[in-house]
């Protein structure tokens, strides 16, 4: 084999980070004498040039309907365009068709829509971007969905959640074709985590918890996310409101479709997880910090939450 192709395929609203990640990446494994080296193509759904997120433009040579060259490996893209683009039936089908050959297949965080409208995600677990994940399960029943790793494999397709998750699962490709040293050199020279995990969480105590509209519920989970140990019962956080325990259910369950009780315990597990991360703190200390209280409230919280203990959370972090 003299060369490995790869083609990332965009349409209109695709996210350019999300095709400059896979794209840099391979090219950085290439300017380390990566044996075959990669040679990467853009086609699209339609162009020749493509409307990005963010004002970007990008000039594509090949179409997809007009893709007829032996593909090693197919990534689709993410973006803000991935419903209309999933909604492109001759796209579809040549998508079908391309990664038939493939020895694999992958997409970058809402381009799962795609693979899951091509029916390649039918019987299979996959992730993309934590927002868009119970939209993805719901319009894809025959899917498993898992919001929470940064990638995973089933088989031989891979997804990735939000945006930058597609470096990592690019550099466990660079490994895979030709190993772990190549892999570490590239990381290194993009300045990024040194291959995280894919079982590594995509949320962080910052990021999963949607930011509600209105101000009173805001207000709420601001203060909650600030002072995880703090008294948070929704009584507190009612009469820190000045409202009734009912009205403030009802705000929470209007703007995050969740009751107070859940949330803050979703800020508080993020919040443990976040001090796994960072520090070296006991787990007895991490549990009361967070405001879970108690080293087998924490071990609870994260079998629901992460499906692993917290030791085994930290070690995944630290890998």
């Amino acid at each position: 084999m003299r060369e490995r192709a790869v083609l990332v395929v965009v349409y209109e609203g695709v996210e350019p980070l999300d095709v400059t990640s896979v794209t840099s990446t391979l090219a950085m494994a290439n300017q380390h004498r990566a044996q075959p080296p990669y040679r990467v193509s853009l086609a699209a759904l339609a162009g020749p040039v493509v409307p990005c997120d963010g004002g970007v433009e990008l000039v594509v040579r090949s179409r997809l309907t007009d893709w007829d060259a032996p593909v090693d490996t197919v990534v689709v893209a993410g973006g803000t365009g991935h419903r209309s683009a999933a909604a492109d039936r001759a796209g579809l089908q040549q998508l079908r068709r391309i990664a038939a050959t493939a020895r694999r297949t992958a997409s970058v965080c809402t381009g799962a829509t795609l693979l899951a409208a091509a029916g390649l995600l039918d019987g299979r677990t996959a992730t993309t971007h934590w927002r868009f994940a119970a939209e993805l399960a719901a319009r894809f029943p025959r899917v498993t969905v898992d919001p929470d790793p940064i990638f995973l494999r089933d088989g031989d397709v891979a997804t990735s959640g939000g945006v930058t998750s597609a470096l990592d699962l690019t550099l466990s490709f660079v490994e895979e074709d030709h190993g772990p040293e190549l892999a570490r050199r590239v990381s290194r020279e993009l300045v990024t985590y040194l291959q995280r995990p894919g079982d590594q969480a995509q949320a962080s105590m910052f990021t999963s918890v949607p930011h509600p509209d209105d101000a009173l519920v805001r207000a709420a989970v601001d203060h909650a996310t600030a002072h995880p140990d703090a008294d948070l019962g929704t009584g507190a956080l009612a009469a820190r409101a000045g409202v009734s325990t009912r009205h403030l259910t009802r705000l929470f369950a209007a703007e995050l479709g969740d009751t107070p009780a859940r949330v803050v315990r979703r800020i508080r597990v993020e919040a443990a997880a976040q001090l796994l991360s960072t520090t070296d703190l006991p787990l007895s200390l991490v549990a009361r910090r967070s405001g879970l209280g108690s080293g087998e409230t924490l071990r609870a919280a994260f079998g629901d939450r992460y499906g692993m203990s917290p030791s085994r959370f930290r070690a995944t972090q630290r890998r």
